[in-house]
């Protein structure tokens, strides 16, 4: 299959999580190159830095890679995971092969993630974009991943079921069209605006309102005038 985007055209897959969240908020990330961290960013940051730590990991049935770096040419995406477990496998059950490892062995990737799950599937959606990399890294299904919760403390297995993937390459490609159009879309002020590190720069509450000159001819065409 011929590559869709070169090397130099991925996009972090780490954007698909701010496009869920905010089409606005990804464009000042990725097209203006504007960032601020909040309480809310720097623990996550926290979090995935401690994820990273460690190295590789080796028990029987189960290797642990931390920090392994993902693409598809496919999609147009690069990024890193947090922690991709290679479960032993039996051959032909969707395994791969590992260098200096015998045997098959299914890949797993899992999520950290601070606080509890969100109304959205902005977490998922980056789980399974993690997925849909090392399917095209290894060239075998990736059938689940896992997203581990700060707050509970706890996993929660996703299934990365037709639905997810399509939702997934969908969003793939809305970010690529977005950064080819270079346009960073109005500020439209919503309740979760409150909790984003970048609400100072973006300025939603003042600049969803119309400038002055628009809202005089909104007044003069609702009252009538000439």
């Amino acid at each position: 299959m011929i590559p869709a985007f070169a090397e130099d055209d991925l996009l972090p897959l780490s954007g698909l999580q701010h496009l869920v969240f905010c089409e606005r908020q990804w464009a000042l990330i990725h097209i203006e190159q504007v960032w601020a961290e909040n309480r809310l960013t720097a623990q996550g940051r926290v979090l995935h830095e401690r994820a990273h730590e460690g190295g590789a990991e080796s028990r029987p049935g189960l290797r642990v890679a931390r920090g392994l770096r993902l693409h598809s040419l496919r999609l147009g995406l690069s990024g890193q995971a947090d922690v991709v477990e290679f479960h032993a496998a039996a051959e032909g059950g969707g395994g791969v092969r590992m260098a200096g490892e015998e045997g098959w062995w299914r890949p797993f990737p899992v999520e950290y993630k601070r606080g509890r799950p969100k109304p959205d599937r902005c977490d998922e959606v980056q789980l399974c974009a993690q997925a849909l990399c090392l399917e095209e890294m290894f060239e075998s299904p990736v059938a689940a991943g896992a997203l581990f919760y700060g707050t509970p403390r706890r996993r929660l297995e996703v299934p990365f079921d037709a639905v997810l993937r399509a939702e997934t390459e969908r969003l793939a490609a809305r970010m690529h069209e977005m950064y080819r159009a270079r346009a960073t879309p109005r500020a439209v002020y919503l309740p979760k605006c409150d909790n984003c590190s970048l609400i100072a720069l973006c300025m939603p509450r003042a600049l969803a309102k119309p400038p002055g000159v628009a809202r005089y001819l909104a007044r003069a065409l609702a009252s009538g005038d000439d």
